[in-house]
């Protein structure tokens, strides 16, 4: 129990040395992730769309 308790102290200790983004940071950093996640997700659906169609052109 000590272990655990000492551990937990340690977590506390370093979370406090943290430096974490202020809301404007964090606001832009979750913008450029989610329009780069819908970005390569629209890209690859067409990929994917344009690559079925060639396939669906050469088998028939």
């Amino acid at each position: 129990m000590q272990r655990v308790s000492k551990f937990l102290r340690d977590v506390v200790r370093e979370m406090k040395k943290v430096s974490w983004p202020k809301k404007k940071e964090l606001t832009r950093y979750t913008i450029t992730v989610i329009s780069t996640v819908a970005f390569v997700a629209v890209f690859f659906a067409v990929v994917d769309l344009g690559i079925s169609s060639l396939i669906r052109l050469i088998l028939e």
